[in-house]
């Protein structure tokens, strides 16, 4: 059954056409997860299906009688003094609803009018018995709990269910939106990059509420590992035009290739026809006009005819303009960074106890090699990064960085970046470069030159993480300390980030939360948790099936 239908669909947003005549199906049962590079119209979609933006004039967006859409924006907004808890129990707003109209049955059932008449008590009961049916599905018995539970599965602790939203931070918000869309099971979800700022074991619990959705769902999701593990279908929006693959995004992947191989083959038949076609008309014409025959001449236009109405193939575009990232690193000192003994406590106050952190850590990193940093939300994982930085003190212990080593830091905040500077002057400060010479080095990070003249703080969150890549490579580092450095990458752009890490010349301590990013590009993981590191060998799945082994008491699947 098809919940929501998108028919040639144009949306024009100022000047700029974000697609036209766009057309789309979404089914009741499908998990569809929504990709493309950063500004191709993704959540501009996710608007006009809602209503905040409308099509142009011979579009439509239509919906199936009785569908319901629930939509979590990027950035949701709440009343600032109302509570994460009080908020997120307002998620279904039936339950109350049916609590208050109990409430008035019950009344009735205690009234003589009522219980002193059969007919009336009848209908009474039948409208109790009703409305407990209702009830019952949609979880009132347990509704209280189970907006606990999510709340706690998506990472929000619970000494911040009784805050005020407007001292929580923007993905602790997105928790409490997300929580609130589960709760009042609208026949389709649409989510805007939901797994942001959520740590590992808050994707985890989302991958699990979504392939339990008893409806639909479409995601916009950079983290390739979350597409894997939900997407029953890929749409892909790229150059104005959406395409559906079936699959995960591995399936996607290899589809697309196959698609892209057969459509590059088709088209190179056709332009043979076409170019075979145009040097027919052209003899045929020079003939019918050296002889003065007309059948030669029908012959021409006959198949000038053919030519004009054959539905010509556009060229696929096999490899798009990717950030053109590469960092060159150096050798330096054999041992890298070290750590001894190092513990961090932040001390007591009026209100809470003494706060330990990291409790005796030791590790060393050699040159040459990439070390994941994982761990839940708050474990300590930036704390580490800021002492290894210099920026705070241990309590106690030693940090030794090596005398050959230059530290390069990737900021997930964004924080090394000046906002009110403009991208060039950033770029001829970072590399003492000219300005046309600036100029060209944006470019090679998607930047046109107008873009380059305007402050930083202009930018979106992905532009932000694409200067202050480049930034890096500038910086000469041969350490890069990077803290979720695809929070809010693209894919595309993820990927060459990826394989930009696998040709450095140089060392690499990354804290990320995207798993197929680890694996991709780390050979040891530290496990931080309880103020302690486990060191574990490969990547994230390796880390995962040990993890698995050692909770089962089994071997992992």
């Amino acid at each position: 059954m098809i919940s929501i239908t998108v028919s040639n669909a144009t949306l024009i947003l100022g000047a700029h056409a974000i697609f036209r005549d766009l057309s789309w199906e979404v089914q009741h049962d499908q998990k569809i997860g929504l990709i493309g590079p950063n500004g191709a119209g993704k959540s501009s979609l996710f608007k006009l299906i809602i209503g905040e933006h409308s099509p142009e004039k011979g579009g439509a967006v239509i919906k199936a009688r009785g569908v319901t859409v629930g939509y979590l924006p990027q950035h949701p907004e709440f009343e600032p003094e109302k509570t994460a808890l009080a908020l997120a129990l307002e998620g279904n707003p039936r339950i109350a609803e049916i609590e208050t109209e109990l409430q008035r049955v019950e009344e009735k059932l205690g009234t003589p009018d009522v219980y002193n008449n059969a007919r009336a008590l009848e209908r009474a009961l039948d409208a109790q018995h009703k409305l407990l049916e209702e009830y019952e599905s949609l979880g009132g018995m347990n509704y209280a709990s189970r907006v606990r539970e999510i709340l706690r599965g998506l990472g929000l602790p619970e000494t911040d269910f009784e805050k005020p939203i407007r001292v929580l931070s923007g993905g602790q918000k997105k928790l409490i939106g997300l929580a609130r869309l589960m709760l009042a099971r609208p026949s389709v979800l649409l989510l805007d990059e939901p797994d942001n700022h959520l740590d590992m074991p808050g994707k985890a619990y989302l991958e699990k509420l979504i392939n339990e959705y008893p409806g639909a769902v479409v995601i916009i999701s950079h983290d390739r590992y979350i597409l894997d593990a939900v997407a029953t279908h890929i749409a892909e929006i790229e150059d104005g035009r959406i395409t559906t693959f079936p699959g995960n995004y591995t399936e996607y992947i290899l589809d697309k290739e196959e698609r892209l191989a057969r459509q590059e083959e088709l088209y190179k038949v056709q332009q043979r026809e076409i170019g075979r076609l145009e040097m027919a008309i052209k003899r045929f014409a020079m003939w019918g006009k050296v002889y003065d025959n007309e059948k030669f001449a029908k012959k021409a236009k006959t198949m000038q005819k053919r030519l004009d109405k054959m539905d010509k193939m556009e060229k696929p575009v096999l490899e798009r303009r990717k950030m053109d990232f590469a960092m060159n690193g150096w050798r330096g000192s054999n041992q890298v960074l070290e750590l001894v003994n190092v513990s961090k406590c932040f001390p007591a106050s009026a209100v809470t106890q003494d706060r330990i952190i990291l409790d005796n850590i030791n590790f060393l990193i050699r040159h040459g090699e990439r070390v994941g940093l994982i761990g839940s939300n708050g474990a300590g994982k930036s704390v580490l990064l800021r002492l290894i930085l210099g920026r705070e003190q241990p309590t106690n212990g030693e940090i030794k960085i090596g005398p050959s080593v230059k530290v390069g830091y990737y900021a997930q905040e964004h924080d090394t970046l000046d906002f009110n500077q403009t991208l060039i002057d950033a770029v001829r400060l970072a590399g003492s470069m000219s300005e046309s010479n600036a100029v060209s080095f944006l470019i090679r990070y998607l930047f046109p030159y107008q873009q380059a003249t305007q402050q930083i703080g202009s930018l979106s969150g992905g532009e932000r993480s694409r200067l202050q890549l480049a930034l890096l490579v500038l910086s000469g580092a041969n350490f890069l300390l990077l803290d979720e450095p695809t929070n809010n990458l693209d894919i595309a752009s993820a990927e060459v980030l990826e394989n930009a890490l696998n040709d450095f010349n140089g060392t690499v301590l990354v804290i990320s939360h995207d798993r197929y990013f680890l694996d991709r590009t780390v050979d040891r993981i530290f496990a931080l948790e309880n103020g302690t590191i486990t060191e574990h060998l490969g990547g994230y799945s390796d880390y995962a099936a040990k993890a698995r082994v050692q909770a089962n008491g089994q071997k992992a699947p």
